[in-house]
């Protein structure tokens, strides 16, 4: 190619010939793809699991650019991609590498998935995203409109997706082997150890560390002073930045579930919870309770999510012993077990009636947990679209989302999914619609 516009511009054309397809069935003619094109990549967030993107989709491209508002963490990243540029601030990496990027990874916190990810879009380039996908239904919304518009590929980072035993279980549900299902009950271990939740916004304020940029981690939200309980890690128990274990793990521990039942759009949700703690910190423990319609093929569903401890009946399981995170479905004809963050282990329960039981033939694609090399592929013009694109994450996390909504609500809400807005209730839930601090979009 004679320059990185053009360049880019070719991948672009070749990704969008390929989700033509995937949609259409026929390809939009453009020029010749060739799979062996060089991926430029930048990746925003390069700590934590931002350095497990990084390094997975680097086997996939070229990480052209890093960024991060940590600068001991930059330069961590910097000293592997020793030809990457700096930045600290997305805006000015988006800026200077106009025309030289032709896809993204997003690993920060949550509230600046969205914000991030719909300026890489509208400038054409490809993004793979963290789960939760976004922090509120609008821009659940948004995500999935901007890429339909502007033809790029998208991926969530919910990588048991790719898992061949996943896709598996999702058949399985779906040939009705335990018959109609009318309960789904899925569980957390979060936030337990892992963060904390349920305290009060911290009186003290430490000097913001040298290597932090204090304001470009608020981003999108209000100001606030720095904390050590915010950066790094912890922001996840805190609504200004975080979705709670309910953001956090559903995308996984719920995926199997809402992709197999179609589990989008619930009509009522009710939470019981410990409390909210100021409008700060999410709860300690929390059992969320989502109706949902028949849909198609599917009976109406009751879905119930455990946090913090709690479990669904221990009945339920049959003399299995609950683990840490997993899912049940209740079947009129037996239950499916899996005692799996990923829903890709499953057992058919009770095991003498199941004991002969013959899987279905596979209806989907086997890519053996390669959900990076499923992005990097479609953004160099492979027919095969990555399942986890904004088109079905931005749903499923909505469904999730939808139950902070109830907490906040406090109470049991009626939820009109075409209209996106609570029926019996106020809109003003920061996760139903939020507004941005001036300058950041």
């Amino acid at each position: 190619m004679s320059n990185n516009t053009t360049r880019r511009d070719f991948m672009f054309q070749s990704a969008t010939a390929a989700t033509a397809l995937w949609v259409t069935g026929k390809a939009t003619p453009v020029i010749a793809k060739n799979a062996n094109e060089q991926l430029n990549i930048a990746c925003i967030g390069v700590g934590g699991k931002g350095r497990t993107d990084a390094k997975e989709i680097a086997k996939h491209g070229k990480v052209v650019a890093i960024c991060d508002i940590d600068d001991k963490r930059l330069n961590a990243a910097a000293s592997i991609y020793k030809e990457a540029k700096k930045f600290n601030d997305y805006r000015e990496l988006f800026n200077k590498m106009e025309g030289k990027v032709d896809a993204v990874t997003v690993t920060t916190p949550d509230h600046m998935h969205a914000p991030i990810s719909l300026m890489a879009m509208k400038k054409g380039i490809h993004v793979y995203c963290q789960k939760p996908l976004v922090h509120s239904v609008d821009e659940c919304r948004a995500m999935r409109e901007t890429a339909k518009k502007y033809n790029v590929v998208t991926q969530m980072g919910n990588q048991g997706t790719s898992q061949d035993g996943f896709r598996e279980a999702v058949e399985i549900v779906r040939s009705g082997a335990i018959g109609d299902i009318k309960e789904v009950h899925v569980w957390t271990n979060r936030p337990g150890k892992w963060w904390k939740q349920g305290i009060k916004r911290p009186t003290a304020t430490p000097a913001v560390p040298k290597h932090v940029h204090w304001d470009l981690f608020c981003g999108v939200v209000p100001d606030r002073p720095y904390s050590p309980l915010y950066h790094p890690f912890h922001w996840r128990g805190w609504i200004d930045f975080g979705c709670g274990a309910i953001g956090d793990m559903a995308c996984h521990t719920m995926n199997m579930a809402v992709m197999a039942l179609d589990l989008y759009d619930p009509t009522t949700i009710e939470v019981e919870t410990s409390g909210i703690v100021d409008n700060e910190t999410f709860p300690l423990w929390g059992i969320y309770h989502f109706d949902f319609p028949k849909r198609g093929k599917f009976s109406a569903t009751k879905l119930t999510w455990y946090e913090g401890n709690k479990l669904p009946d221990s009945k339920l399981f049959m003399g299995h012993k609950p683990v840490g995170s997993g899912l049940l479905f209740v079947g009129e004809k037996g239950t499916i077990y899996s005692p799996n963050d990923y829903g890709s282990k499953i057992l058919l329960l009770p095991k003498k009636k199941f004991a002969d039981y013959k899987k279905p033939e596979p209806s989907l694609p086997r890519i053996h947990s390669e959900h990076y090399k499923e992005f990097a592929d479609a953004c160099k013009g492979s027919k095969v679209k990555p399942m986890s694109n904004f088109e079905y994450a931005s749903r499923l996390t909505e469904t999730a989302l939808l139950g902070l909504v109830a907490l906040q609500a406090g109470k049991k809400i009626e939820w009109d999914a075409k209209n996106m807005r609570v029926k019996n209730g106020n809109q003003e839930s920061i996760f139903l619609k939020r507004e941005y601090r001036n300058g950041w979009m």
